[in-house]
């Protein structure tokens, strides 16, 4: 019988020792820049780093615990909307009926008449027809999500959710040569009360209505974007009266998924994942998880589609997730470290890497435009963070052609938030550039 020579039997034994030398190096990386690192003293922190080409983890540090994971919520909802939402987002559903009248129903879509999308199918289509009976039977949701922070309420990134978002839910308030409104609706009322100010004034809204009050200000203004109060469906409606030059009526029925029920397709749907992950959009990444739910439930609720989803398609979590929201402004979410590695690599499983990496941003580009800038086409990672939690999940291209799967989560720390960054900087960089 011929032997088999002493370098082969030794091989796994080798291939042992190096992993375990890997291991070891690693912790005491993640020891030097980030759990002895002193600006992260009072803080809790998960580390989990992951092969995926031999399916083991390379370091984990409270790896299974759960963190508030602030806005790496977003991979959650965007791996949901890679699967659901198709190649296009659908805009408008409708049936048409006698005399250019239509019956339609909104599909929560948030780029309807948003200024970052330029092309606007449901608005070429809509504003063709004599009446459009608009229906919101398949919302079953609140404006405002659970823990959100409620006295937020007047900053760009907490606008309200809808069945039909018209410009993003938001007023842009411009003050150039001339003081303007967008949408031109919110212009009128407040011009008399510009005027009187000599440019120096600030806008807020009051809570739980549309009145926006002007306030004198030491201060030139110059910008600011506002949620509006969407009121259900009234305000939509009287915008879309407004920009359409169409008559729009509420109804109380709902469309039936059937046949002759016509989709208007409004956006590539990647190209609103991009902006999502790239700008940590929170009104997208809400929208989306509602979307996904209009599409696999036929309505669009949270808590529902949030639980059928744990059910199926995030059953193989490795720790229970407690997933309240789209966005993470939600401090209710829970999720471990391990449950964002297996996301990630689910993601990098079902779809092309060529998609993944267009939609999540690299070094030096997007929420991470300050940091990894040498690092471009090395990292590409979703930030998060609120108060006092910074977190960062996604994947490392190393030096020597391995691609690991990451997740930091830090919460409850007391320095400022660049510390934390620049300490989670510094020990990705370091497994980029050794490993």
């Amino acid at each position: 019988m011929k032997k088999n020579p002493s370098y082969l039997l030794l091989a796994p034994f080798l291939l042992l020792l190096v992993s375990c030398s890997m291991q070891k190096k690693i912790a005491k990386e993640a020891k030097l820049d980030i759990i002895n690192n002193t600006d992260f003293a009072p803080a809790h922190i998960g580390i989990s780093l992951y092969d995926p080409s031999t399916q083991q983890y390379l370091y984990n540090y409270q790896g299974d615990k759960s963190f508030v994971p602030a806005s790496n919520m977003k991979l959650f909802t965007c791996y949901a909307a890679m699967k659901y939402l198709g190649d296009s987002l659908v805009g408008l559903r409708y049936v048409e009926k006698n005399n250019g009248t239509i019956e339609a129903e909104g599909s929560g879509d948030p780029t309807f008449l948003h200024p970052d999308f330029k092309n606007q199918p449901v608005f070429d289509i809509l504003k063709k027809k004599k009446s459009i009976l608009l229906t919101d039977e398949n919302w079953k949701e609140n404006a405002l999500g659970a823990g959100w922070a409620w006295d937020d309420y007047n900053s760009d990134y907490m606008a309200e959710r809808s069945v039909m978002p018209v410009y993003g839910n938001l007023v842009k308030f411009t003050q150039k040569n001339v003081f303007k409104a967008e949408p031109s609706y919110f212009q009128k009322p407040l011009e008399d009360l510009v005027a009187n100010t000599k440019g120096s004034f600030s806008i807020k809204r009051e809570f739980g209505t549309n009145t926006f009050t002007v306030k004198p200000s030491v201060n030139k203004f110059s910008a600011a974007d506002i949620p509006f109060y969407t009121t259900g469906n009234q305000l939509t409606i009287q915008l879309m009266n407004d920009t359409l030059k169409t008559k729009v009526t509420q109804v109380y029925f709902k469309i039936d998924r059937l046949p002759d029920v016509i989709k208007i397709y409004s956006q590539p749907t990647d190209s609103l994942l991009k902006i999502m992950m790239h700008r940590s959009d929170n009104f997208f990444a809400e929208q989306s998880l509602l979307m996904v739910s209009n599409e696999r439930l036929g309505m669009m609720n949270d808590a529902k589609i949030i639980d059928t989803l744990l059910k199926t398609d995030f059953a193989g979590l490795p720790q229970k997730a407690k997933w309240v929201d789209g966005s993470g402004l939600s401090r209710y979410n829970l999720i471990s470290p391990q449950d964002f590695v297996w996301v990630l690599t689910q993601m990098k499983s079902e779809f092309k890497w060529e998609r993944i990496k267009e939609i999540l941003p690299t070094g030096g580009d997007g929420t991470l435009g300050s940091y990894y800038k040498n690092y471009t086409g090395r990292i590409y990672a979703k930030t998060g963070s609120l108060s006092n939690h910074i977190a960062l999940s996604g994947y490392l291209l190393t030096k020597k052609g391995k691609q690991l799967i990451f997740s930091v989560l830090v919460n409850a720390h007391q320095t400022s938030a660049a510390n934390i960054r620049k300490g989670i900087e510094k020990f990705l960089t370091a497994i980029i550039d050794r490993y």
